[in-house]
């Protein structure tokens, strides 16, 4: 039995790109089976048995819900989610069978989601909220967390209304929150700022009555990699092309560091450049990044200005400051910031992700900008895909 109360109350209580990839997989892709696997990437971080049960049992709670009338409504009225993936999402919930999580002998937490890969994507959001919100219940006094958080929220605040920080924002701290009713309350009163113009998460979205913001993860550009007789350097390209067809000019946002910036900028050609609204950076330096794809729109003969660079590699408002003013001007500039609102308390967050590393029985990989955010079981393959990579960029193929 739960000794919290239950975390996850929704099933919209998730980023909003889980439902933008999973429609373009369950139109396309129904097909796939994937695997992901959950990592914590601090050192000495030790899940007791008794945190072991309770995710067990929150994990339980989340595969007895299913979307209300009210959900499927308000994802209906959201202009580019289509309403027979709605009608899907009516029958859809949660399968506990596909979720395996138990303790490893050092007390680090294994998870394993297997299963129809258009259903085991949506558990990535929902388990790092249940592992990140019982850790840190049952490790600390959530009380002194809470207080920290506010007095380090009130500051930030304060210096936005100062005119401290003068950029527009997005709050995207779903994965590495410290509660579910901590993120609620960040929201609420960062929307009362107006720098805040929206949340990844879709149920605060509906509750607040703001923009959800989100388009895609690596996971979706990852997933054609296991797609047979797709060849591994043009990955990126088939999924633009897809997600383009799928959504036709809106929610056009893309990712570029799946397999590298550089073999993006390969297949982000004029029609690509001029049919995305923009794109996101998630590794790498974000000044050397921006730079690269202003001078890649200047080559295209594309005004970067009425172009986006979103930022959203772990930032914090003084770095996303230092962006916004060197990129003032040249190009709209927007940033996603996650752990910094949703997770800054008086004890260091922890850096916890599940990626898919399997689609059917194959291995998969993102390279990204920064070579240690790499993540990919078998080794041998991602050699094999770095070199595949390596020789498209050489060849300029």
């Amino acid at each position: 039995m739960m000794k919290l109360s239950p975390i996850i109350v929704s099933l919209l209580d998730t980023d909003l790109y889980k439902f933008n990839m999973n429609m373009v997989m369950f139109h396309k892709h129904t097909n796939l089976n994937g695997k992901y696997l959950f990592k914590c990437r601090n050192t000495d971080v030790v899940f007791t048995d008794e945190m072991v049960k309770e995710i067990n049992a929150q994990i339980d709670h989340l595969c007895t819900l299913k979307f209300s009338e009210d959900e499927l409504k308000y994802l209906n009225s959201i202009s580019f989610i289509k309403s027979d993936y709605v009608e899907f999402l009516r029958l859809w919930h949660p399968i506990r069978r596909y979720v395996t999580c138990n303790a490893n002998p050092d007390g680090s937490l294994f998870i394993e989601i297997a299963g129809p890969l258009f259903s085991v994507m949506q558990f990535e959001i929902y388990l790092l909220e249940i592992v990140n919100e019982v850790y840190f219940r049952m490790k600390y006094d959530y009380t002194e967390l809470v207080s920290s958080a506010k007095e380090k929220l009130s500051d930030k605040i304060k210096a936005i209304h100062a005119g401290k920080y003068t950029f527009k924002f997005a709050e995207f701290g779903c994965r590495r929150r410290l509660s579910r009713e901590w993120q609620d309350y960040v929201v609420k009163e960062l929307l009362d700022t107006g720098a805040c113009v929206g949340t990844s998460n879709v149920y605060l979205a509906m509750k607040y009555k703001c923009k959800p913001i989100g388009t895609y993860a690596h996971e979706y550009v990852q997933m054609y990699q296991g797609i047979p007789g797709v060849t591994l350097a043009y990955t990126n390209k088939l999924a633009m092309e897809e997600w383009f067809e799928e959504f036709q000019g809106d929610n056009g946002t893309a990712l570029t560091d799946t397999l590298g910036t550089d073999l993006f900028l390969m297949d982000f050609n004029k029609l690509q450049a001029m049919c995305y609204t923009g794109v996101r950076h998630d590794s790498g330096d974000p000044i050397e990044w921006g730079e690269k794809i202003i001078n890649h729109y200047h080559k295209l003969g594309i005004d970067p200005g009425a172009k986006t660079l979103l930022f959203s590699d772990g930032l914090d408002f003084d770095t996303a400051q230092e962006i916004y003013a060197h990129f003032k001007g040249r190009a709209r500039v927007s940033f996603g910031i996650g752990t910094f609102l949703t997770n800054d308390t008086c004890e260091n967050p922890l850096n916890i992700v599940i990626k898919l590393q399997y689609v059917n029985g194959h291995p998969v990989a993102k390279l990204s900008d920064t070579p240690g955010k790499a993540m990919c079981q078998d080794q041998e393959y991602l050699t094999y895909l770095k070199s595949a990579v390596a020789y498209r960029l050489k060849e300029g193929i």
